[in-house]
């Protein structure tokens, strides 16, 4: 089974994809692995400072050797030359904030996921035209619930996922997967400053397990 599909399964399955960026080396390994402590297998680490880059290879070597069956993603990619970059430093699959073909030209030679932010049908018309599997309905906060059961059966063979204001509650985590989602991307609601500023990883974890167990009794 090839990567993409395993994750294209795995993403799903997990119901949750949690994503966050922390100048900080050894925070932004430290929240990894309390993700993964908490039952997480894959996540987003967002390129959104001058640390990004080494940081990842920092977390691609911990993953490598400590996090058994974990899988990494680099999000915020804006250009072709920026997904080489972190799939030359070891990035599973390729998250971006729009629809950029020039980075599903360098996924597809790697024949890596790459997820793409829409927010409009003509946008997800044109992902799907160029091979998504999955789209990142961005940002969420603005589209909402009802946006997604208005799309959704234009798109049988798409699968979706919305980042932007999900919140770490049950009715709202509700309304998206009843409209439709197979996932949500969880960023500050999740992984929050102060969680990140004083390291309170206890507390992520306990948050982690609690939108997990959220997310299993909504899809029981």
């Amino acid at each position: 089974m090839s990567k993409k599909v395993e994750l294209l399964k795995l993403i799903p399955e997990q119901g949750i994809l949690p994503l966050y960026f922390n100048k900080d080396e050894e925070t932004s390994i430290e929240l990894l692995k309390a993700l993964y402590s908490a039952g997480i297998r894959t996540v987003e680490y967002t390129n959104r400072g001058e640390a990004a880059l080494a940081n990842f290879k920092a977390m691609r070597k911990v993953v490598d050797s400590e996090l058994k069956g974990m899988y990494l993603g680099i999000g915020t990619i804006k250009d072709g030359k920026m997904a080489q970059t972190f799939i030359d430093a070891g990035a599973d699959y390729i998250i971006c904030p729009g629809l950029v073909e020039s980075v599903a030209e360098v996924a597809d030679k790697y024949d890596l996921l790459w997820v793409p932010g829409c927010m409009t049908p003509s946008e997800i018309i044109k992902a799907e035209t160029l091979g998504a599997k999955m789209v990142k309905l961005f940002p969420g906060n603005i589209l909402g619930p009802g946006f997604m059961s208005a799309i959704k059966e234009l798109f049988p063979n798409l699968l979706f996922m919305p980042t932007g204001g999900v919140e770490l509650d049950k009715a709202n985590i509700e309304a998206w997967f009843k409209s439709g989602v197979c996932a949500v991307g969880m960023g500050s609601k999740l992984v929050s400053k102060d969680v990140m500023d004083n390291k309170k990883y206890a507390e992520l974890i306990a948050s982690t397990k609690e939108a997990l167990a959220i997310i299993d009794s909504i899809k029981k």
